[in-house]
């Protein structure tokens, strides 16, 4: 067994003003990769700009980071990066902007490349060094090396082979608090699905379900004010994004399963937010597994069954019901992944598949 975490992270008030002098630490011109407005709206990038300013560091934007990033996005950031001769990159955002960032990061090391080298599991990972600032409380990439990318040529969406921790990460839960609350449903539903397919996973080890039960119990506080839509506390948003951040750091360790193999063809063809997607697959997945680890993983983070939690999840993110070609794409997508099926601690067939997804006739 081992743990390896080499994210230093902060979660602080103000965090990027306080730490602003090693924000701007890692080089003399980052590129601030970013989406199209979340970032400008909540403060996000107004208070990285300053920071790095303040410490004599240039700072360059590029905003065109779309939900669920695709590889083109990501050539395109590494052109800008290249033409400004950046030396570090800066992730502000949900997954989508940090998963970039990485890329990017890689890409601009491998200026004379091209797309392919994202897919080369033999090719060299030599990244330059990242840091992210989450504004968002779902999927953890402030403390894991996965960048997940969307592959239009292919219709899919993956993670690459190469592995890239940031070096720096800084959260706040001020920057949630401008979030949609359907943002906000859809990531920590995510969160929470990192944790459960973290546990129940043939790699789950002593420290990865620590890191699972201290995040259950963390996301648990929220819970109430997700589902009622009472206003947000500060400290409902501090407590989402360490929650969120557990989670990462379980599945830097494990690696997810199949709801979230699942997922994927669900979100690319329909264009299903990445955590309800995930969440569309998860009671199934839950009525699979042990009934004991089950039963543990609801009660730690507060339901007392699995109709509870999908009570839950209809009430916070909806649940429009996928059409059936869209789930056998799910399912055929998912027997096809050997990796998937292997992290996955009971027996997998087509049959269990079908049941998780809910897909009937086949």
């Amino acid at each position: 067994m081992n743990f390896y975490m080499p994210t230093k992270v902060y979660c602080d008030k103000d965090c990027v003003r306080v730490h602003a002098a090693e924000l701007a630490s890692f080089g003399k011109k980052a590129l601030i990769v970013t989406g199209r407005s979340s970032a400008f709206h909540n403060g996000s990038i107004r208070d990285v700009q300053n920071a790095l300013s303040e410490n004599g560091v240039e700072g360059v934007v590029f905003s065109e980071v779309e939900e669920n990033p695709s590889v083109e996005t990501v050539m395109k950031g590494r052109d800008l990066g290249v033409a400004q001769g950046v030396d570090y990159v800066i992730g502000i955002g949900g997954g989508s902007p940090m998963d970039a960032a990485k890329a990017i990061a890689l890409m601009i090391r491998r200026k004379d490349d091209g797309a392919d080298y994202l897919y080369d599991k033999d090719a060299v990972t030599d990244a330059l060094p990242v840091v992210c600032i989450p504004t968002t409380c779902g999927t953890g990439s402030e403390v894991t090396a996965v960048s997940v990318l969307t592959r239009h040529n292919l219709r899919a969406k993956g993670s690459i082979p190469h592995k890239i921790f940031p070096q720096l990460s800084l959260l706040d839960g001020k920057y949630l608090l401008s979030a949609p609350r359907s943002v906000i449903a859809d990531t920590s539903i995510d969160a929470l699905s990192h944790m459960y397919e973290s546990y129940l996973n043939t790699k789950s080890t002593d420290c990865s379900r620590m890191c699972v039960d201290a995040g259950l119990k963390v996301w648990a506080r929220s819970r109430k004010a997700i589902f009622s839509g009472s206003p947000l506390t500060l400290q409902n948003c501090n407590d989402m994004l360490l929650a969120s951040m557990f989670a990462g750091m379980a599945i830097a360790h494990t690696g997810t399963t199949l709801p979230h193999g699942l997922s994927y063809p669900l979100t690319y063809e329909t264009g299903m937010p990445h955590g309800k997607a995930c969440g569309y697959f998860l009671p199934g997945y839950l009525r699979e597994a042990d009934p004991a680890a089950a039963a543990y993983l609801l009660q730690t983070a507060g339901f007392t069954d699995i109709d509870s939690l999908e009570l839950y999840y209809r009430e916070t993110c909806g649940r429009d019901e996928a059409p059936a070609a869209v789930l056998a794409k799910s399912v055929d997508a998912t027997m096809a992944s050997p990796a998937k099926l292997a992290q996955c601690p009971f027996p997998v067939d087509e049959a269990v598949l079908c049941r998780i997804a809910g897909l009937t006739g086949r």
